[in-house]
């Protein structure tokens, strides 16, 4: 029933829009869309606010009644999360150990924390680059069709 609800309320959102908030939506660019989604704003506008908590969409831009809830985004941008927190940390980490040579218990009581709060700290901003590349490229979640 929710997805019904999501289906129809972006059927709903989309007939409403006015010329002057589609208006407000810019042509797809590639970069432009990523890092307008990185700086968590609605990659359609730049104006608009993406998410609403933490990691919850906002399913309609209120600048340009864009359907921000309809690009997946569900699994690639903790992937890029890991990758990019990995390719940070391991490196300081290599460093760190051959310069202090702290014994391997410290260095895990050290470098699980970090490794948590930089992942944690980076996922918003992940999510929203991968919901920025998803409206520049057209990848949509197929609309719910019932019969």
């Amino acid at each position: 029933m929710n997805a019904s609800m999501t289906a129809a309320s972006a059927l709903q959102s989309a007939a409403t829009a006015t010329d002057a908030q589609i208006a407000k939506r810019s042509v797809p660019n590639l970069w432009l869309e990523i890092r307008r989604g990185a700086f968590r704003t609605c990659p359609a506008c730049g104006e608009g606010r993406l998410f609403c908590g933490y990691l919850a969409v906002i399913p309609t831009c209120s600048v340009c009644a864009n359907d921000n809830e309809q690009y997946p985004s569900d699994d690639f941008a903790p992937y890029v999360t890991i990758f990019l927190v990995l390719h940070l940390m391991v490196p300081i980490l290599l460093t760190a150990d051959r310069i202090w040579n702290l014994p391997m218990g410290l260095e895990l009581a050290i470098a699980i924390p970090i490794f948590a709060i930089a992942t944690l700290a980076l996922l918003p901003f992940a999510k929203g680059a991968v919901i920025g590349f998803a409206w520049s490229r057209g990848v949509t979640r197929k609309p719910v069709v019932f019969s």
